[in-house]
């Protein structure tokens, strides 16, 4: 079992890629992949909406989004995202690990 968290920012003028390329260039976004427990932390940008970067954020289980979510880390994330005033939607899923799919799937 994995829980992924799909969290949209949206922003204006380009503020939610200027937070994305922050996270990337200071390091705050490989701290949190080197973090124990991470499975994935990736940033995209939907085709349809520029404004609006979805990041996808993997965990082993809930303790290490737990331990993340009180780490100091969080603070800087907080701090980030109040400079670039972005708003968030979050979708939450959680893993089942069962592959049905495999017919559809081209590898």
């Amino acid at each position: 079992m994995s829980i992924t968290v799909n969290l949209y920012y949206k922003g204006k003028n380009g503020a939610a890629r200027r937070f994305a390329d922050e996270m990337e260039l200071s390091g705050t976004a490989d701290a949190i992949r080197a973090e124990d427990g991470n499975l994935r932390y990736e940033y995209f940008i939907p085709m349809s909406d520029p404004e609006t970067v979805l990041l996808i954020d993997s965990w082993r289980d809930q303790k290490a989004i737990d331990i993340h979510h009180a780490s100091p880390m969080m603070a800087t994330i907080a701090s980030l995202r109040d400079k670039y005033d972005l708003h968030m939607k979050v979708e939450r899923f959680i893993s089942d690990d069962v592959q049905t799919d495999d017919s559809f799937i081209r590898k």
